[in-house]
């Protein structure tokens, strides 16, 4: 039995994605030349521009590719604080972003940057009280995720977006977990900056965006050629922005809509079953969050036993970030939420759901719990 339910981590390749892929190894051509070689590939990354900017109500020329979610948040983040730092150095973010937010933030305040962090209730959300009060004069970046990775639990983006309409700080989400499963619309939800990764949605690793609203004025992170609108130096990657293409156009409204139905199922599954069986269990966050992600407490067992059994089972689960792998400290979103005493830090788990993931998958999953717990 092999069982992979850690889609949150990454996802596995769609094989129409990786058809896509091997196919455009073979337009070796670079982008940049002027000759028939080049001219292929340049032609195949316009359209693909023009197909993944469509999907968050975009322009193409708002959209520069690059590497990863990771590098969309430090260029974020840090271009756009170095450029809007003579109007003031105050940033707001939450305490439960990414550590590739986080540790950027950290990065800033060693260089005299002032951060505020925003705190969340139990249900892993800010409040827009707290927001409003932090928010001053000299405030030149708000960066706050659409959703968050460990618990699912949703921001109120397009209420932040339109408090920030008068003010002179740019907003920023990082939308690496929540762009496969929700409906996104720039220009609705008034964010200036939005990141994302390929990996996260049946794509390529290596290969991310962000959107850059036009008339924003942020430096490049990376400096050379004049590729991305000289938003990105750097001879770009056909395969991986080509996969990325086909992965968004499997992604259709649609198909957006059938997974959410599919993953709610599953999580009513998981959690409706486990409590008739007397498994003393209870949801981290919220079951209304992302519906691809369900963080369970379990009072009866440590987080690092039930992986490790689970995995010897053949089941794949998550008891947090993947970027913390290996780490032996304890999830910065659940001490958020609940506090550095509570024993859910060591005693949960994180189930993520894919499209290739069934009911019988499901209940595998459910009926290796009880063994487990009951045992």
């Amino acid at each position: 039995m092999k069982i992979y339910m850690d889609h949150a981590a990454t996802t596995p390749l769609h094989p129409s994605v990786k058809k896509v892929m091997i196919e455009a190894m073979d337009d070796f051509g670079n982008p940049s030349s002027i000759h028939q070689f080049g001219r292929h590939p340049h032609f195949k990354i316009l359209t693909a521009r023009e197909t993944i900017a469509k999907s968050i109500g975009a322009q193409p020329d708002e959209l520069v590719f690059t590497a990863s979610g990771s590098e969309g948040d430090n260029m974020a983040i840090l271009q756009s604080a170095y450029a809007k730092q003579n109007q003031g150095r105050h940033i707001i973010t939450t305490a439960i972003e990414h550590p590739a937010v986080l540790n950027t933030m950290k990065r800033l305040e060693q260089e005299g940057f002032e951060v505020t962090y925003l705190p969340v209730d139990k249900k892993g959300v800010i409040s827009i009280d707290d927001f409003m009060s932090a928010l001053r004069p000299d405030t030149i970046l708000v960066s706050i995720m659409y959703g968050n990775n460990e618990v699912g639990s949703l921001m109120p983006i397009k209420e932040i977006g339109q408090k920030l309409e008068e003010h002179l700080a740019l907003f920023h989400t990082d939308a690496v977990q929540a762009y496969g499963t929700e409906a996104m619309d720039v220009n609705d939800l008034g964010v200036d900056l939005l990141s994302v990764a390929a990996h996260k949605i049946n794509g390529p690793k290596g290969i991310g965006f962000l959107y850059i609203k036009k008339g924003t004025a942020i430096h490049p992170l990376i400096t050379g050629g004049e590729q991305e609108n000289h938003w990105r130096a750097g001879t770009e990657n056909l395969p991986a922005i080509l996969g990325f293409e086909q992965a968004v156009k499997i992604l259709t409204t649609e198909e957006k809509e059938k997974r959410h139905v599919l993953y709610e199922k599953f999580k009513h599954q998981i959690l409706e079953q486990l409590q008739a069986a007397d498994i003393e269990v209870e949801v981290n966050g919220t079951l209304s969050g992302l519906p691809h992600i369900l963080n369970l407490y379990f009072k009866q067992k440590r987080s690092d036993i039930l992986l490790t059994r689970l995995d010897m089972m053949g089941i794949a689960t998550s008891s947090g970030s993947a970027c913390t792998a290996g780490n032996v400290s304890s999830s910065h979103v659940l001490t958020a939420m609940y506090g550095e005493d509570s024993d859910r830090l060591t005693h949960s788990l994180r189930f993520s759901f894919g499209y290739q993931n069934t009911e019988e998958e499901v209940q595998q999953v459910i009926d290796a719990l009880i063994t487990i717990l009951k045992g």
